[in-house]
């Protein structure tokens, strides 16, 4: 088990060596492509399969295929992780035994490997929760994992995920699961960016279908899941970045932000009988932080004053029907900057 931690700890700069890279990449199976009249009949949902099951990349496909070899070392960091909890827990005859004894390990090893604190957020909520934090790293989301399966327990994990991140993922989808942790693939406007498609192009047309239909799948599962009490985890700068508003001039409201948040409450809350409550969370680095998992240091993860659905419908929803909610975005971070020093706020 020493000898496991000690891997671990290791991983994020023993990834870093250029020659394992490549080594990664060429052992890894060829990714598949879709071809042009896949692209075109394949639903969302088909196409999530395919990524999941057959080894297909949707990022080569679109010519970004720099992208995703740039999430594979960390990729395979976790799938490796979770392989390891599976197989060396039991009962294995029991499948709800076997998953609350791997879920057990898993916490006592981030613990231990990626450290959190969070003794402060609530537990034991009734409704569903969707929790949005800023987002200056890769190393928040274990400890965000971490805290989730302690205090949270049985309820459901969603997490939408860049793409990426989701195709570095995909392959162990079920296992995932099994932790009670469903991931959904996204492309954020960083990422599509990125992907510099020409317009015009079936490309183009495709790849701009598929952005709109991941997220109508994500908004569709977390509604479901929120009914049932489920816990929705949403980054809303959709990229990391490291303070809370992008810049000064999104502070000062000379810019707008990006309407993550406002919008999946719009829908969320367009169901009456909806009860879920929006959670502002801080998430302050360690010292010396840098982008990746900053394995063996501590971060902290802090709730801002929470917003009920009651609080929300009341004071943002300004018409039966409304387009947008004025104001929202910009409070919710408002209140994750509340909790942190201001060298984070912009």
């Amino acid at each position: 088990m020493y000898c496991f931690y000690l891997a671990l700890a290791k991983i994020d700069s023993f990834l870093q060596n250029i020659n394992l890279l490549d080594i990664i990449l060429n052992m890894k199976k060829e990714k598949r492509v879709f071809t042009k009249r896949e692209l075109e009949k394949l639903s969302a949902e088909e196409v999530i399969d395919k990524i999941q099951h057959e080894n297909y990349s949707l990022l080569t496909t679109l010519g970004a295929e720099d992208l995703r070899k740039e999430m594979v070392p960390v990729g395979k960091a976790c799938n490796i992780a979770i392989n390891y909890f599976f197989r060396t827990t039991g009962p294995k005859n029991d499948a709800i035994k076997h998953n609350k004894a791997a879920r057990k390990k898993l916490v006592k090893v981030l613990s231990k490997i990626t450290p959190g604190e969070y003794g402060k957020m609530p537990k034991d909520l009734k409704d569903g929760l969707v929790v949005g934090f800023n987002h200056p790293s890769l190393g928040e989301i274990a400890r965000i994992l971490t805290m989730k399966i302690d205090i949270m327990g049985e309820k459901p994990m969603y997490f939408p995920v860049n793409l990426p991140w989701y195709e570095s993922l995909a392959p162990n989808y079920d296992r995932i699961k099994r932790l009670g942790i469903i991931i959904t693939p996204t492309i954020t406007p960083s990422t599509w960016k990125k992907m510099d498609l020409k317009e015009g192009t079936l490309l183009y047309k495709e790849g701009s279908r598929l952005k709109k239909e991941f997220r109508d799948i994500y908004t569709k599962i977390s509604h479901d899941g929120l009914k049932n009490g489920g816990v929705v985890f949403v980054a809303p700068s959709a990229t990391r970045q490291a303070t809370v508003f992008k810049n000064e001039a999104t502070f000062k409201k000379e810019e707008e932000i990006i309407p993550t948040m406002s919008m999946l409450a719009l829908k969320l809350y367009s169901d009456p009988n909806m009860n879920c409550s929006f959670l502002p969370m801080a998430v302050l680095p360690p010292k010396d932080y840098k982008r990746g998992l900053n394995f063996r240091k501590k971060y902290q993860l802090i709730p801002g004053k929470i917003m009920t659905a009651k609080e929300i419908r009341k004071k943002y929803f300004k018409s039966a029907n409304p387009k947008r909610l004025e104001g929202f975005d910009y409070d919710f971070h408002q209140r994750i900057a509340d909790e942190l020093p201001k060298k984070f706020w912009y």
